[in-house]
């Protein structure tokens, strides 16, 4: 066997090992999502006051109604006061929809940028015209079920906790075939990944569709969130996560809240879902530098957690390129190698279609090649252009 047939080989079985032990690891942290042992100082969270923020950009007129008729419909006995902020978007016929209907309401404030300037830019806008005690991030083209507002605000009982966010599901997920292996890979990445964080008061991201904030703790990071620079430019992306980051550094909490559900639209083709994932990546990468800085604060399941995907991903950057050279050179090792992977995915997914009694993610395997032959070169390309801060999906003028 050639050298690099056994270095292929070789750095395959740690990858398993690496993966095997994480996912454990991970299951075994499955626990109470909502006890914390430095719970103390409750409120009834029915008495908080609640400012939701839905930014919009360019949405269809339908869409963004049923995502604010979502928002009207919550359960929340105290006082909630919604803002649509438009930024700067050329098609307005949406936020002029919205604004005909409930310009008389008087829980509505509406905001209309001069110009497109990005998601952060108008989330800081509405934070700064308002003043309830939490605010819940809502995007412009999910829908939130009845109970979000209600069961968050449960959530930030604990004054430890500064950020909490609910469980992502493919409001679109009957669209295409991908549409559906991103609702089970919302599903693995909230009730696996994001529950053992939790356990730890440590979820690494608030994702931005349906992420409540205590103002007490934005207000003192507002600053550092107005002016996210990386290498000297300035960040346009990513702001969930850097919010999310900025509060762990700050010594707080942030935490996932499973029967809090939202319904968002994910892309339903390829090519927007991979512009997605390289935004994204970019976004972890800087972020995941700044945590960092605090990780041995954050205990060590998180610190865990961060090298055993740093670990993961470099393993299969090196065995995707040393198999794609073996398999130029004619080699069986790459086909060897494929099994094992693939033999790995399929257990994970015969894993959950037992644990869920859900036959439907017995076909989550084919997101293993999407990962191994698409997501693992595209990870790699963002870490290349880590300074590149284009939203990718649409132009933004640089504030």
């Amino acid at each position: 066997m050639h050298t690099v047939e056994l270095l292929a080989l070789s750095a395959t079985v740690v990858y398993v090992i690496v993966g095997v032990s994480y996912k454990l690891i991970q299951l075994m942290n499955l626990g109470d999502v909502y006890k914390s042992e430095k719970d103390k100082n409750k409120r009834n969270p029915n008495q908080y006051s609640v400012d939701v923020i839905v930014p919009t950009y360019n949405e269809k007129k339908d869409v963004l109604l049923d995502c604010v008729a979502s928002v009207c419909a919550q359960d929340h006995d105290g006082p909630i006061k919604i803002v649509i902020v438009d930024d700067g978007s050329a098609d307005k016929r949406g936020f002029y929809a919205v604004m005909e209907k409930y310009i008389g309401d008087d829980r509505f404030t509406f905001i209309e940028l001069s110009e497109n300037r990005g998601k952060r830019a108008a989330q800081i806008a509405a934070i700064e015209s308002t003043s309830g005690e939490l605010i819940l991030n809502v995007d412009s083209d999910t829908v939130i079920e009845a109970n979000v507002v209600s069961r968050l605000s449960a959530a930030m009982e604990d004054l430890s906790v500064a950020g909490v966010m609910g469980q992502l599901v493919a409001k679109n997920y009957k669209q295409t075939w991908l549409t559906r292996i991103i609702d089970m890979e919302y599903w693995v990445t909230c009730n696996e990944e994001r529950v053992a964080q939790s356990k730890f008061g440590s979820v690494m991201c608030c994702c931005g569709p349906c992420a409540m904030y205590r103002r007490s703790v934005v207000s003192n990071l507002i600053d550092k969130y107005k002016t996210q620079m990386f290498l000297g430019k300035e960040s346009n992306f990513g702001e969930d996560r850097h919010m999310t980051v900025l509060m762990l550094q700050a010594g707080f909490e942030t935490r996932y809240v499973p029967d809090a559900i939202a319904r968002t639209v994910v892309p339903e083709r390829l090519v927007p879902y991979l512009r997605q994932q390289l935004r994204w990546a970019r976004s972890t990468y800087r972020d995941t530098f700044l945590a960092m800085k605090t990780v041995r604060g954050m205990g060590l399941y998180v610190a865990f957690e961060i090298f055993a995907q740093w670990a993961i991903q470099a393993l299969m950057t090196a065995i995707l390129f040393l198999s794609f050279g073996l398999a130029i050179g004619g080699s069986p090792v790459p086909v060897i190698i494929a099994a094992i992977i693939m033999m790995m995915s399929l257990n994970k997914c015969l894993l959950l279609v037992m644990r869920l009694s859900q036959a439907r993610f017995i076909f989550f395997v084919i997101h293993t090649p999407i990962n191994v032959l698409l997501l693992t070169p595209l990870k790699l390309y963002a870490l290349m252009t880590i300074s590149d801060s284009r939203w990718l999906s649409r132009d933004i003028k640089s504030t």
